[in-house]
Parts: structure tokens; C-alpha cells; sequence
């Protein structure tokens, strides 16, 4: 674990949008591999513009170092990005991106059917099984082939979890993922993320607003502080 490169590497970077202010300006962020690390800000700090630039959606203006799990991702054209992200990352979103026309076990399953990488972490183990396991631990047995138009926020909130956990990715980024948990189901989900983090090796980002849930975490950042962009 010493000698792996950080899973997050970032330096002098600077971000805007088409001609507009400049959103970030971060000197250095560095997160180790393997760790559990918490970052707040409030909204329009830049949050999730950051987490698109780490997940490779979004190029930087200008930095002199974008890495991610040892990648240069400036390096990559588009596609070998979109393809890194695929195969590495997992993404739980803010706004969930489930797509309506699959039931719960499908949405959670696609990534394994698109990725090779990601199918072949699983050890040969049916991706069916692994999923249907995730969503039990999510409270959502009963709910395996249900639309998933047919859920409620929190159900599906918890989908996407699973679809972002399901086949170990290295690095797992989750934007504001508790948004719609009640107390109980916030505490069994982060337990959920940590122990599949541990028994992947993973690295986690997650990001929110809600200070109480830092103190889990083996790290805690605040981008206001690590932004000298200054955006609010």
C-alpha cells in the first residue's frame, strides 16, 4: 500500500468555465491510497465541479498535475477516459443518472456487463449474486426487479450506491450520497461503503455539506480552504 501512487493527485490546478470566473484554483490535494476522506463545503463552492475533474468528465484549464490512481488523465484522449473512469471508478451521483427503462438488478449489474475489468474483480462470482447481495444490505431485496421508476428517493439513492460499489472499483466518489437517508439507513449505508472500500483496497471521496458525518472519516477537508479561487 506505501509504494502505490496517491489514488488523487492534484497540483496548481485551475478550472473555468468557457470564458467565465475562474471556479477552482487548488495549489495541492494529495489523498493517499486506501483512505477514507471526507470533504465539505457549502453549495457553489465547487464541489462537484471538482469531483468532475477527478472522475475525468471535466479537463482542467491549466494544472501541472491531474492524477488519478497513477494516471495522467490530461494524457488520455475522451474515450481511454471515459473507459479509465469505467473500468476504476465508482460514481455515485448527486441527481442518482439510473436509467428508467431497467429494473434495480439491471441498473446495478451495467457496469460489469460494460467493463471487463470490473467483471473480472468480481472472481468469477455471478454478477447477479454479487448485486442481489449489495441490495440486501441496502434493504432492497424485495425490490430486484422493480422499475426503478417505482422507488422512492431514498430507494433510489441506494441503488446507485450499489451500482457504483458493484465490481471493487479502486476509487469510489459519492456526491452528497445520505441526501435522502433517514438517520438508521445513513449509518448501515457509510458502514456499507467502508467495508466494501477495506475489502477492495479502495480509496473513498465523499462529499457533502453535513459536518456530523466527518467524524468517521479518516480525513477531513474543507475545499473553501483548499480552493483559492474563493468561490461561494
Amino acid at each position: 500500500m506505501s509504494d502505490a501512487p496517491p489514488a488523487i493527485e492534484l497540483r496548481n490546478l485551475r478550472f473555468s468555465y468557457r470564458t467565465g470566473p475562474e471556479v477552482l484554483h487548488i495549489n495541492e490535494l494529495v489523498v493517499p491510497t486506501g483512505r477514507k476522506v471526507f470533504l465539505h463545503g457549502p453549495s457553489g463552492s465547487g464541489k462537484t465541479t471538482l469531483l468532475g475533474i477527478i472522475a475525468g468528465v471535466l479537463l482542467p484549464t491549466a494544472s501541472e498535475a491531474t492524477q488519478v490512481l497513477g494516471q495522467e488523465l490530461s494524457a488520455l484522449t475522451p474515450g481511454a477516459r471515459d473507459a479509465f473512469r469505467g473500468e476504476h471508478l465508482g460514481y455515485l451521483f448527486q441527481l442518482f443518472n439510473l436509467l428508467p427503462w431497467l429494473s434495480v438488478l439491471d441498473n446495478v449489474t451495467l457496469p460489469v456487463q460494460l467493463h471487463p475489468q470490473r467483471l473480472a474483480r468480481l472472481g468469477g462470482e455471478p454478477a447477479e449474486s454479487v448485486a442481489r447481495g449489495l441490495l440486501e444490505r441496502l434493504d432492497l431485496a424485495a425490490f430486484v426487479h422493480t422499475p426503478v421508476t417505482e422507488l422512492s428517493v431514498g430507494q433510489q439513492q441506494r441503488v446507485a450506491a450499489a451500482r457504483a460499489l458493484i465490481g471493487r472499483p479502486s476509487l469510489l466518489i459519492a456526491d452528497e450520497p445520505t441526501s435522502a437517508l433517514d438517520a438508521d439507513r445513513r449509518a448501515r449505508f457509510i458502514d456499507l461503503l467502508f467495508g466494501e472500500c477495506e475489502a477492495a483496497g479502495a480509496t473513498l471521496l465523499f462529499v457533502s455539506h453535513d459536518l456530523a458525518l466527518g467524524q468517521v472519516f479518516d480525513e477531513r477537508l474543507s475545499l473553501p480552504d483548499l480552493n483559492a479561487a474563493g468561490v461561494r
